[in-house]
């Protein structure tokens, strides 16, 4: 893709969000319901308040009460929680009570909405288990892949965009003599609001960057096949679809 592809990417994905975002006024606060769509394929919701000069953003608990209903109590285990707050951290995103909580600014209002929006999205795939009693998570899984087979990695990566938004990233490899940087996204279920956030966020970093990377998708499809839609999506856009049943088959292309 040239340099107005990519660009064009970028104006037709806002475009996208500018159309699916909807507000409405709920008596002194403004819910937002974006394009995005949970596991249940309802669109996801955050809600605004002024509390204190500045502006809170929060889900009013969805995520955390939809995993507890779901069977996943967090609480539970010292590792879900500690994998919780590491995606906290790294969204710049707090846990009150049972909700998810960001504050921001008139100046930096857009980057808290993505923030939370992106929080709510990787806590809801990164803790769905087909089974309540399935005791390992994908993500992990994914790490212990790369640090068995010796492959070098630097986890959970933050990085700009050229449209000034931050993006998380599961894992970069570093550029070595032979291979440029490589980015890699662990998809616990691969869903169309998962494949194009991490289409725009990967398009949008390399934008900023201005040099050649790799970028893989690890698409766990363990418990369901994962669609050609999905796959010609990511291909489209220089992505790798890493099926998670033939990880094996990226062990040397990673390591090196």
């Amino acid at each position: 893709m040239n340099k107005q592809e990519c660009e064009q990417l970028i104006e037709e994905y806002l475009a996208w969000l500018r159309k699916g975002l909807k507000a409405e006024r709920l008596d002194q606060a403004c819910e937002l319901t974006t394009p995005f769509l949970d596991r249940h394929n309802d669109h996801i919701q955050i809600y605004a308040l002024k509390k204190d000069g500045k502006i809170e953003l929060t889900d009013d608990g969805y995520i955390m009460s939809d995993l507890r209903t779901s069977g996943l109590e967090i609480k539970a285990s010292e590792k879900r929680q500690a994998i919780l707050e590491a995606v906290l951290n790294g969204f710049g995103v707090r846990l009150d009570k049972n909700r998810l909580v960001v504050e921001a600014s008139q100046s930096n209002l857009g980057q808290r909405v993505h923030s939370l929006v992106q929080a709510m999205l990787a806590i809801n795939d990164m803790f769905v288990m087909a089974q309540p009693r399935v005791v390992s998570f994908f993500l992990d899984d994914v790490q212990a892949f790369l640090d068995n087979n010796k492959i070098r990695n630097s986890p959970r990566v933050k990085l700009s965009g050229r449209s000034g938004f931050d993006h998380t990233i599961n894992f970069l490899i570093p550029k070595s003599t032979i291979r440029p940087e490589r980015f890699i996204q662990a998809i616990n279920t691969p869903s169309k609001g998962m494949i194009s956030a991490y289409i725009f966020g990967i398009t949008d970093i390399r934008e900023a960057r201005k040099e050649k990377s790799e970028a893989y998708a690890f698409l766990n499809d363990s418990e369901r096949q994962v669609g050609g839609e999905l796959i010609d999506a990511l291909e489209a856009y220089r992505v790798k679809p890493a099926l998670w049943s033939n990880r094996n088959q990226y062990i040397t292309e990673l390591h090196n």
